[in-house]
């Protein structure tokens, strides 16, 4: 699992405790909420609506993931003087926990994802045929867990659920518009959900992925089995000849029509297992991780409802035939 670099981290609070002295960003009397990836923000969004006096921020808005996002002392004064602060709460963003050490606002509502799920959280998964780790840390002898946890639409309602809950309970004025956002919201996570499960609950399939494999959780949800390249927080990206090859036998055995990748991928691992299958006739299909989401994309409309509908789409037109 990527790492971020601990010098800088130590350099970005000590920058955000000099600057702490300037005007909050909640002075003014609105309600500041920050996030990091954007699944939260996302979240956070649909459950303000169109409440006035919420100043919201999604941090990683310039498309980096939770694995290499390494936070400005900028971003730490927003997390040091915001009052509700949304994150995932694994290895990733450690740095976040450093970051609420030193925050100046004490009174801050914290909300974290991987706490919220507890008792929902799966752990990493080194399944057949993935390419070996060239890196480690110290952390290698630990239990890893799949930070991915928005690609459960069952995680995510939990998720929106108890953000609403706690934006109530910072801003109890506003709290019906909130609890009836949450539900509308969470309705149509409920109605895409049970549009995954007629899919795939009477004929589960298994996905071939020549990339990392972040899908861990809708694979829980919906018995789906899968084999890839890596996991889904590998930092590798070179695939050796024996995954290249285990990959291209899985998909002459299932007869599989599509290999998958996430999205920003250059499809080099997808293209090779293609090659070494005995048709050659895999499509490339990609599916979204929703990890990467930049500014662009939120102007242009995107949103995790969106995406994962998308994603569905395609799982759709790969097998539903």
């Amino acid at each position: 699992m990527l790492k971020k670099i601990i010098a800088f981290l130590g350099s970005a609070v000590l920058s955000a405790s000099l600057f702490s002295c300037s005007a909050s960003a909640h002075d003014n009397g609105s309600l500041n909420v920050v996030c990091t990836v954007f699944p939260c923000y996302d979240w956070a969004k649909q459950v303000i609506g169109d409440t006035s006096g919420i100043e919201l921020t999604y941090l990683m808005s310039n498309g980096s993931d939770l694995h290499s996002f390494q936070p400005t002392a900028d971003d730490i004064i927003k997390i040091s003087d915001c009052d509700v602060f949304i994150y995932v709460g694994g290895e990733s963003d450690a740095w976040a926990d450093k970051a609420l050490e030193n925050a100046r606002n004490k009174d801050m509502t914290v909300v974290r994802l991987m706490d919220v799920l507890s008792g929902h959280i799966v752990e990493e998964e080194r399944k057949e045929g993935m390419a070996e780790e060239h890196s480690h840390d110290e952390h290698e002898d630990n239990t890893e867990y799949d930070e991915h946890i928005w690609l459960s639409l069952n995680n995510a309602q939990m998720c929106v659920e108890n953000i609403c809950e706690r934006l109530c309970a910072a801003d109890s004025g506003n709290s019906a518009a909130y609890k009836s956002n949450a539900n509308a919201y969470n309705t149509e996570l409920q109605m895409l959900d049970r549009s995954f499960h007629m899919l795939f609950d009477d004929r589960p399939q298994t996905l071939i992925f020549g990339d990392r494999f972040p899908f861990r959780y809708l694979t829980e949800d919906y018995g789906l089995d899968y084999y890839a390249a890596f996991t889904g927080c590998s930092a590798e990206t070179e695939a050796s000849f024996e995954t290249v090859t285990f990959l291209a036998e899985k998909a002459n055995e299932l007869n599989a029509t599509a290999i998958f990748t996430i999205e920003n991928s250059d499809c080099t691992i997808a293209d090779a297992v293609i090659e070494n299958t005995k048709t050659k006739s895999q499509n490339i299909k990609v599916l979204d991780s929703i990890q990467s989401v930049n500014k662009k994309q939120i102007d242009e409309g995107a949103a995790y409802l969106s995406i994962m509908k998308e994603n569905y789409e395609i799982l759709k037109e790969v097998y539903d035939s």
